[in-house]
């Protein structure tokens, strides 16, 4: 399979990702962060600047009815599974409109899941309506692929790390399960923005948490590659899928300009 972009530690497909993980070796990836559609494009609506607007970010995430959504869910996930190595570990981030398929999906296929993260957004857009509770968190399910492995857990730079503006994490405490990080900061943007963008810093402690370094790390839909920058920046490896060419050519700016910032640090 011919890779859209491929340099160093950074490589990105431009395909299905059913496509891509069936053409890598089984047992060769060491953590998967998966960020898929929450299949909110039907009719929803979100706060931006003030104004109530329309969430649909592209045919994508289109939804169908919920026994076709599963099945999506169930297909990349057991994909995902083969190529993860036996100690090997996913992170899959989502709403309510998705993750509850997902966690089924993850139990069904036999992962271990390892804990459920409750990213708080202290910035999260007000919600418009008055209705219901403004929704100011995502849930990040953390699970190893057997409960026989043994997975990497770096504990002590969780507990004793600097975490920049998070008020729930105590100095010299043990880091719980519900994480206090802002979205995207403009700069992150900079080259344009992804619809479902993740901040860099929920991805840099995801990494930082599950990883080592030079490990693999592997995002089944990763957009304008969050994922891979921190990657990057923290010296791992990098496989990047999407099917969308926009948001590929965007990752690679982001890589670029983080490879010209390194360069110039050195001269």
């Amino acid at each position: 399979m011919d890779k859209y972009f491929d340099e160093q530690k950074f490589t990105l497909y431009k395909d299905d990702c059913l496509s891509v993980l069936a053409s890598l070796p089984e047992n060769s990836v060491d953590m998967i962060f998966a960020d898929p559609p929450y299949f909110l494009s039907n009719g929803s609506f979100t706060c931006q600047n003030g104004k109530m607007v329309s969430v649909k970010k592209g045919n994508w995430d289109m939804g169908d009815s919920v026994e076709a959504n599963f099945e999506f869910h169930y297909k990349w996930l057991e994909a995902s599974k083969r190529v993860l190595k036996p100690s090997g570990t996913i992170w899959v981030s989502g709403t309510y409109h998705s993750i509850y398929q997902c966690g089924y999906a993850i139990q069904r296929l036999g992962f271990h899941i390892l804990n459920d993260i409750a990213w708080f957004k202290p910035n999260a857009s007000p919600n418009l309506s008055c209705r219901f509770f403004t929704a100011s968190h995502e849930t990040l399910l953390w699970a190893r692929k057997s409960k026989a492995g043994k997975h990497t857990f770096n504990y002590e730079l969780m507990k004793d790390g600097k975490w920049g503006d998070d008020f729930i994490k105590k100095e010299n405490k043990q880091m719980r399960s519900v994480w206090s990080i802002d979205t995207p900061k403009m700069i992150e943007k900079r080259f344009g923005k992804h619809p479902t963008q993740k901040p860099e810093e929920l991805l840099k402690r995801i990494i930082l948490a599950s990883t080592n370094k030079d490990d693999l790390i592997l995002d089944p839909f990763c957009g304008s590659s969050t994922t891979g920058v921190m990657a990057f920046l923290l010296n791992r490896r990098y496989i990047g899928i999407d099917i969308t060419k926009e948001y590929l050519d965007l990752s690679i700016k982001r890589y670029n300009q983080l490879k010209t910032n390194l360069i110039n640090k050195q001269k």
